[in-house]
C-alpha cells in the first residue's frame, strides 16, 4: 500500500463556456473500473441530449487501469488530453466525464484539446484535491496520573487524537503515520518512563484537503 497519494474529493462539477459551447466537467473518485464505468453511464444518461460525453479514468496504486474516450470528437482531442491532466497532477482513482453541448462554432483540433484539458483542470479545482496518508491507529493505555502529561504532549507534537476513553485506566486512540510508528513508540516510552501500554488497533487512510 502507498504511504500517501493524491486524489479528488468524493465528487464535484464545473461548467465552462468556450465559443458558445457548454463544457460541463463531472469528477468522481472511483476505486474500481466498474465504479468508473457506472459513473460514465450515469452522466451519459443524465446528458443524453448532449453532443458528446467524453471520459477518462485513472485507477490503481500503480495507475494500471486507465482509459480515455473521445465519444465522437476527433481522435485524440478529448479523452487523452483529459487523462494527461490527471497524470500531470499525480492523481489516482479518478474518473472525469466532460459533457459538451455544441454552440455552433468549431474549435479545431488545438482548440478542442485546450477546451477539454482546461475544463478538466477547472472541474478538478472545483471538486478539490486531497492527500490520503496511510496511518496506524494505536491505543495508549495510561493511568489517570499520566493523562494530562500525555495528552498535552500529544497535542504539542500535533499527533491526531481520535478518541479518549475513561475507564479504570485511560485509553487514548492516536493516529500515527506508518513510517513514524517506531519513533512514536520510543517517544511515548521516554515520555511516560515506560508506564504506557501501546497496542495496534487498525491501519487506514486519512485524508486532508490540499490548497
Amino acid at each position: 500500500m502507498l504511504k500517501s497519494y493524491l486524489t479528488v474529493a468524493p465528487e464535484g462539477t464545473a461548467e465552462v463556456e468556450i465559443q458558445k459551447s457548454r463544457f460541463i466537467g463531472h469528477v468522481k473518485r472511483c476505486e474500481s473500473e466498474e465504479e468508473a464505468v457506472a459513473f460514465i453511464q450515469l452522466i451519459k444518461k443524465q446528458h443524453h441530449q448532449a453532443n458528446h460525453n467524453c471520459s477518462c479514468y485513472l485507477i490503481g496504486e500503480h495507475d494500471h487501469i486507465q482509459k480515455a474516450n473521445d465519444d465522437g470528437e476527433p481522435s485524440g482531442t478529448a479523452g487523452v488530453p483529459m487523462l494527461d491532466v490527471l497524470k500531470k497532477r499525480g492523481l489516482k482513482d479518478v474518473c472525469v466525464v466532460i459533457t459538451r453541448y455544441f454552440g455552433g462554432i468549431k474549435l479545431g483540433a488545438g482548440g478542442l484539446i485546450r477546451a477539454y484539458a482546461g475544463t478538466t483542470s477547472e472541474a478538478l479545482n472545483q471538486t478539490g484535491i486531497v492527500e490520503r496518508k496511510l496511518m496506524k491507529q494505536l491505543k495508549l493505555t495510561v493511568a489517570y496520573t499520566l493523562l494530562g502529561k500525555v495528552e498535552n504532549a500529544l497535542r504539542q507534537q500535533q499527533y491526531r487524537i481520535h478518541s479518549i476513553n475513561y475507564l479504570d485506566l485511560v485509553h487514548l486512540h492516536v493516529y500515527v503515520e506508518v513510517d513514524q510508528v517506531a519513533t512514536f513508540t520510543a517517544w511515548v516510552i521516554d515520555l511516560t518512563s515506560d508506564q504506557a501500554q501501546i497496542e495496534f488497533v487498525d491501519e487506514l487512510y486519512l485524508e486532508q484537503p490540499i490548497s
